[in-house]
């Protein structure tokens, strides 16, 4: 019998293909980056490879991904204080005095990650709390979710706000009733200390560094693909060149599609024949537009005000700036990705969505998705959509959308979410089961640094809609449950949907790019509240071991 000659078989373990619920093939071939065989093992004989790995059981799946976080913010980090764990505003401030007692006077010190929902006291810093930490050191410290940045009398002196940045930033820089700083700074107000505090990735060989480390131990959780956004407003900016340098240095262990919010000239995909190619890892993908802030800050818009904030009805951009914006996006073909959270953003985003469309779907006599499938566009992504009414399901339904959502924000939010909205709107947050229902697309992230870019967690926060402690006993609204496929999915075929690569990337079947993620058991078989510790053993970018548990083996 003739053999085809191939460069890997996998062989004896449970490969979910992920095309439908529980769709299993017995070994898979692979050949210069892409499946060539997916089926029974006997059928494998007719293949020559020079290499079999045999799974010993393990659980294989496509490659997982995260559709939504800031690469470039998550590496910024990694260089100042970590305050993610920090329960109290002693802790806080203790673990912020460290990294003061060895830094010299008069040098920045920067905190991030921190949740005053966590804190003992449950109140955000403010400039007489990190006064505590030094005055002699100007210091700032951002809160988890990006958008509040809390900053200590000499950065506040530094910053030198006069009469016409109160006014640019107005409503923004929060104040006492005396007109005094408190030192919080809320969403583009931030940009204030961005643009002074020096930025640790200035110097091109510590940025790699830093960037390579990340990214390693992105694929040791399996991850094989990120789309990572820039953040201007936050000075956390992306770039392609970043990236393709690491590729070039063969230090890009994964796929990254790098998403802007600047207009930029698109690129004509279908003519790149490098990005049909498999070990391509870099692209260009979608254009940022922002509607409001977050929860956790108390800054996405609501219809009605914060049930713990009276008066309070979050942040808004202008209505015809959105439209212009989104107009301009489909006049270039680029596509959207809007950031909504509240539900007052969520009717703004739908508007713009549906006024831009209106007049060329009129135009073509045909409705607004079928007109956006015929001219062969990118489906439009809505990120966070954290609530949605009911009539507002209703209008998502007859738009060309995809929702980036985050499962694992409920393993915080879970504790908060009620007395921001109150029991009666909580009816409408953290839909994903509904959403589903009614056949809309959820793909999975993180929004890391908001939270952790494991997408084991994500996976077991969408199944139990607990927190990592196992809370509460029977989830939190537990009929917004996933299933553990549905699940999995938001994290691989559906962000592969995102990006307009279903035909490449998403599940196992022959043709498609070799991304596989391997497990040591099965998470279709494990119980729930264990999903979370499900380990990661190998992972493979096209064909290509980037990740082995036993041997640790990966790019350069």
């Amino acid at each position: 019998m003739n053999q085809f000659a191939i460069d890997t078989l996998f062989i004896n373990g449970k490969i979910y293909t992920m095309k439908e619920e529980n769709d299993q093939v017995e070994a898979i071939g692979v050949y210069k980056g892409r499946i060539v065989f997916a089926g029974k093992r006997s059928e494998s004989e007719r293949y020559s490879p020079k290499e079999i790995i045999d799974l010993r059981g393990k659980t294989m799946i496509p490659g997982l991904g995260d559709s939504h976080l800031h690469l470039y913010a998550c590496c910024q980090n990694q260089a100042t204080v970590r305050l993610d764990d920090t329960k109290s505003m002693d802790e806080m401030i203790a673990a912020m005095k460290q990294r003061a007692a060895v830094t010299e006077k008069g040098k920045w010190i920067k905190g991030t990650g921190f949740d005053h929902t966590k804190f003992e006291e449950n109140r955000m810093p403010t400039r007489w709390d990190l006064d505590q930490i030094s005055t002699e050191h100007p210091i700032v410290i951002r809160r988890c979710c990006l958008h509040v940045m809390v900053a200590n009398s000499f950065a506040i002196l530094l910053a030198a706000i006069d009469a016409k940045k109160r006014k640019e930033f107005e409503g923004l820089i929060e104040s006492e009733g005396d007109g005094t700083f408190n030192g919080i700074f809320r969403e583009k107000a931030t940009s204030i200390f961005d643009e002074i505090v020096p930025n640790p990735l200035s110097d091109p060989a510590e940025r790699n560094r830093i960037f390579f480390s990340v990214l390693a131990d992105m694929a040791s959780k399996g991850i094989t693909q990120v789309h990572t956004y820039a953040a201007k407003i936050w000075n956390y900016e992306e770039s392609l060149e970043t990236y393709q340098t690491l590729d070039r240095n063969g230090e890009l262990p994964i796929r990254v599609v790098v998403n802007l919010d600047e207009l930029f000239e698109p690129v004509d995909y279908g003519r790149q024949t490098e990005l049909k190619n498999p070990y391509h890892k870099v692209k260009r993908g979608a254009y940022k537009l922002f509607t409001d802030g977050s929860l956790g800050a108390r800054s996405a818009a609501l219809t009605e005000p914060y049930s713990d904030e009276e008066h309070n009805y979050g942040i808004l951009i202008d209505r015809e700036k959105l439209i212009d914006q989104l107009q301009h996006a489909y006049e270039k073909r680029l596509q959207p990705a809007i950031h909504a959270i509240g539900d007052r953003a969520l009717d703004l985003t739908l508007d713009a969505i549906e006024a831009v469309l209106a007049p060329q779907s009129e135009s073509a006599g045909t409705g607004q998705q079928e007109l956006w499938e015929r001219e062969h566009r990118l489906p439009i992504r809505i990120i966070h959509a954290q609530m949605v009414r009911k009539d507002q399901l209703e209008r998502l339904k007859k738009l060309p959308v995809v929702l980036d959502v985050q499962p694992v924000f409920l393993c915080t939010d879970l504790y908060w979410i009620e007395s921001r909205l109150g029991k009666n709107r909580i009816k409408t947050a953290y839909l994903w089961k509904t959403l589903m229902q009614h056949g809309l697309i959820l793909a999975g992230g993180s929004d890391c640094p908001v939270e952790s870019y494991d997408p084991i967690k994500g996976i077991y926060a969408a199944v139990t809609r607990k927190d990592l402690n196992g809370f509460p006993q029977e989830g939190w609204e537990p009929g917004e449950r996933l299933t553990v496929y549905e699940a999995i999915c938001l994290f691989t075929k559906n962000i592969a949907y995102a990006t307009g690569d279903e035909d490449s990337l998403g599940t196992i079947a022959v043709s498609k790019f070799a991304d596989l993620t391997v497990l040591e058991e099965d998470p279709f078989r494990a119980d729930p509240d264990r999903l979370k510790d499900v380990r990661v053993a190998m992972t493979f970018v096209a064909g290509e071991k980037v990740y082995d548990r036993e041997g640790k083996a990966g790019t350069k």
